[in-house]
């Protein structure tokens, strides 16, 4: 790091659980980010103001007025625009240290077996479960921890699933794939606007724990927020020995 970099991040180095060591782990980290929405947009802001090096997004969204309210890294300019190329010209303005790679596409099994190899930690701050499933089956066959995030109406939550701990579970152990889940959209049932802007910030800074090894991770701890009484509830999680994607019989 030059002299520039140490002032921008000095008040991450004056954290004697960072430091220069753990900046300059921020700096040539990777963070690949599935959804660039109101999620997606504070873990990008915090990611790259953060320093982390090398963010990748992907998204095949494009920018709506109503995504406005609460997805906070698009402008009224940018309607119509990729969310990705938006997102990109947000932490661009924040950080243009950061290396951003926009991925205007659905983030299929194919897609995300080759970028979640790249990458050292992966963000799910997508909408659907099939696509949470994808993630989390690619996470688990690449080894790499996986920072989850969720909210709809008042309520959000958060996890950290890291096959790389054996006691750990993954995604697909608390919500089995075989199970038939009721999808809810904003669109449809309605977001409290800071409530994405407080899970998307701990995602970020569960992110940043795990690139400089700070603090205890939530692996295996699966964090409710109550937004409604602005409370917060911790569920601890058990590796399924019989999941059908991280199990001992996975495959057979």
């Amino acid at each position: 790091m030059n002299d520039t970099d140490l002032l921008r991040y000095s008040r991450h180095i004056l954290l004697n659980e960072i430091g220069v060591e753990g900046q300059q782990r921020i700096r040539d980290a990777h963070a690949l980010i599935i959804g660039a929405g109101g999620l997606g947009s504070p873990v990008a802001l915090y990611l790259g103001s953060a320093g982390v090096g090398h963010l990748t997004v992907v998204d095949h969204d494009h920018v709506d007025l109503t995504n406005l309210q609460r997805q906070i890294a698009h402008t009224e300019q940018r309607v119509g625009s990729p969310k990705v190329t938006s997102i990109a010209a947000a932490v661009a303005q924040l950080n243009p240290g950061v290396r951003v790679h926009a991925i205007q596409q659905r983030a299929d099994a194919v897609l995300l077996s080759t970028l979640v190899a790249q990458a050292d930690v992966v963000l799910d701050c997508c909408d659907n479960f099939a696509t949470r499933h994808a993630v989390n089956a690619a996470c688990v066959a690449h080894h790499k921890p996986l920072v989850s995030g969720a909210a709809i109406r008042f309520d959000g939550q958060v996890c950290v699933y890291d096959s790389r701990t054996d006691t750990s579970p993954c995604y697909a152990c608390v919500f089995p794939p075989q199970n038939t889940f009721e999808e809810t959209r904003c669109a449809t049932m309605g977001v409290f606007a800071p409530l994405v802007g407080i899970v998307g910030t701990i995602q970020a800074a569960e992110a940043l724990k795990l690139i400089t090894g700070a603090g205890e991770p939530l692996t295996g701890r699966l964090l409710m927020i109550d937004g409604r009484a602005m409370a917060f509830n911790e569920v601890r999680l058990q590796r399924n020995a019989a999941c059908p994607v991280c199990g001992d019989a996975k495959g057979l």
